[in-house]
């Protein structure tokens, strides 16, 4: 609503930091899904994590991906500079997925997992960061 609100206004840097901001995030959640997809296929990989591909950089690239996308819209949505109540929802969603229903509730599931725990260690939570040095 707040970017249709002020959709009479010429194209400028704002929508267009905030595009690529979006399609940064599109990248990351939807290829997160492929590559978890895929891993699961492979029946060899019964009961163990994912940990290549973006798996390696953040323990959930989908999770980061959609959150990315939320606030290249907020971004896109500044443009009338009005409109900057907006940032409800990338708040929201970043809340929630960090802390509430996301990535608590998934690595609940986890706990106790040695691999998991190793993995943990290692890698991210959340941001897409060169793995760290550990045993």
């Amino acid at each position: 609503m707040l970017i249709n609100k002020n959709s009479g206004l010429p194209w400028g840097w704002l929508d267009t930091f905030g595009l690529l901001i979006w399609i940064f995030g599109f990248y990351f959640e939807t290829r997160g899904d492929y590559e978890l997809r895929e891993f699961i296929k492979n029946p060899l990989n019964k009961g163990k994590i994912v940990q290549k591909g973006l798996w390696a950089y953040t323990r959930h690239p989908n999770y980061f991906g959609e959150v990315t996308l939320w606030w290249g819209i907020f971004v896109i949505s500044l443009r009338g500079l009005s409109s900057f109540y907006g940032i409800i929802g990338p708040i929201t969603i970043t809340v929630l997925i960090l802390f509430v229903s996301g990535i608590p509730l998934l690595e609940k599931k986890y706990i106790g997992n040695p691999e998991f725990e190793k993995y943990k260690k290692k890698t991210s939570i959340f941001f897409p960061l060169p793995r760290k040095n550990s045993t």
